[in-house]
């Protein structure tokens, strides 16, 4: 009865979807492409066996690189099929597989879409990565016995509150998932106790992502054109109104270069505007173009960078952290050796933050003021700086092992049950 409910609501909504993806497609116009796809129509059709991996947007498809690596190295006869709900996700898998995975959008959770989905695709199992429960969806997987798994799971304690609410809808989702493959053992209890019954503790699949092999060569020409004469600060992943508290405690007196990569590619012309209206000398990473003495900020405008972003930088604040947005991935900065510095707000990596503040490769500060002033005090303490990089690639390392760990328990718990 609640998951009826729940797709007549969505049956309700139906004629708004339509008006939503327009709304969306005014700053970032590929929401227009590909309706048909999110209703569950498919042009793609493929004679391979399919692997599928849902990741819901950029941060979950970078996430999933080593997990495709290795499953694609394991079952050679398989075709990765990779969804995702958003264009920047699907621009990521673009960049990051090619032609190696077959990608769609996943459709909308009504009963119809999904049924059209399985049937023409046909998975052999399938994987959604961290948060994805979508109840009729997961109900159509268990009735067509596609066996299939929540995994790389986290599960915050504000979003736990969230599902909650949804009651029996939620733990009838979560029991009818065949194996979650969580990334802590606090994620874990939160799961179980929304009612999840099939819970392994494999770690975190995103301290396996490995940074490209010439990400030397490309961090080095980035620091070229940044100038070795002033030490840099990256403002790493920062979302809506972080980068004007950024800016009001970049004080005129700073004797770094600071460099703001926005989290959202559609976001790039707003923090320009910001800081043109601030008459802040600064100039775009996309100009690709040295940069001059007179300039004060770098706004990275370009996508795909980030490991370049941070190799190139000497300490980096995690945007999503200093306003209530629950953070951003740290762990790419710890693998590259870069200090971090992380607002107060990290409820979407609890668990990470922790770890990493306890291995020292990570400070925590109050506000956006406090981050400055720690970043200028590393900036200008070396040897500090140097500990904390040192602790940083250490604390990555600690943590690698997940993907091996998650197909190991796919293989034994999921597949041979099926």
């Amino acid at each position: 009865m609640p998951r009826l409910l729940y797709s007549l609501i969505l049956y309700l909504l139906l004629p708004f979807i339509p008006l939503r993806l327009l709304w969306r497609a005014r700053k970032q116009p590929e929401y227009l492409s590909r309706w048909s796809e999110r209703f569950g129509f498919y042009c793609t059709a493929t004679t391979h066996p399919m692997i599928w991996i849902h990741a819901v947007s950029v941060g979950e498809t970078r996430a999933a690189t080593p997990l495709i690596d290795a499953l694609q190295a394991r079952y050679p006869t398989h075709r990765i099929l990779l969804t995702c709900m958003t264009p920047t996700g699907r621009a990521a898998g673009n960049q990051l597989y090619g032609a190696r995975v077959t990608q769609v959008y996943l459709p909308y959770d009504y009963p119809g879409a999904v049924r059209r989905f399985l049937t023409c695709f046909q998975p052999s199992f399938g994987l959604l990565m961290e948060t994805e429960l979508w109840p009729n969806l997961i109900a159509a997987c268990k009735t067509r016995g596609v066996p299939l798994a929540l995994i790389n799971a986290r599960l915050s304690e504000k979003s736990a509150r969230g599902y909650a609410h949804f009651g029996s809808l939620i733990s009838a989702a979560l029991e009818n998932l065949p194996l979650i493959c969580a990334q802590s053992a606090a994620d874990a209890e939160r799961l179980q106790q929304l009612g999840a019954t099939n819970v392994s503790i494999t770690g975190n699949l995103k301290f396996d992502v490995a940074p490209p092999t010439d990400i030397a060569e490309q961090a080095k020409h980035l620091r070229e054109l940044l100038g070795n004469e002033r030490r840099v600060l990256l403002a790493a992943s920062t979302r809506e109104g972080e980068e004007a508290l950024l800016l009001d405690a970049f004080s005129a007196q700073s004797n770094f270069l600071l460099v703001i990569v926005p989290r959202h590619p559609q976001r790039f012309d707003d923090v320009a505007a910001l800081l043109a209206a601030l008459n802040i000398p600064y100039q775009r990473r996309s100009e690709n173009a040295p940069i001059r003495a007179e300039t004060r900020v770098v706004l990275g405008d370009s996508m795909g960078e980030m490991f370049t972003y941070y190799g190139a930088a000497d300490v980096a604040i995690i945007g999503g952290s200093l306003l209530p947005y629950g953070g951003q991935n740290l762990i790419e900065a710890c693998a590259l050796g870069v200090p971090v510095i992380i607002g107060p707000h990290t409820y979407n990596f609890t668990q990470v933050a922790q770890d990493a503040i306890a291995a020292g490769a990570a400070l925590r500060v109050v506000d956006a003021s406090a981050a400055m002033a720690q970043a200028q005090r590393l900036l200008e303490d070396t040897k500090a700086e140097k500990q904390m990089s040192n602790a940083a690639r250490e604390f990555a390392a600690a943590h690698r092992g997940a993907v091996e760990k998650t197909i190991v328990t796919i293989e034994e718990t999921l597949l041979a049950a099926s």
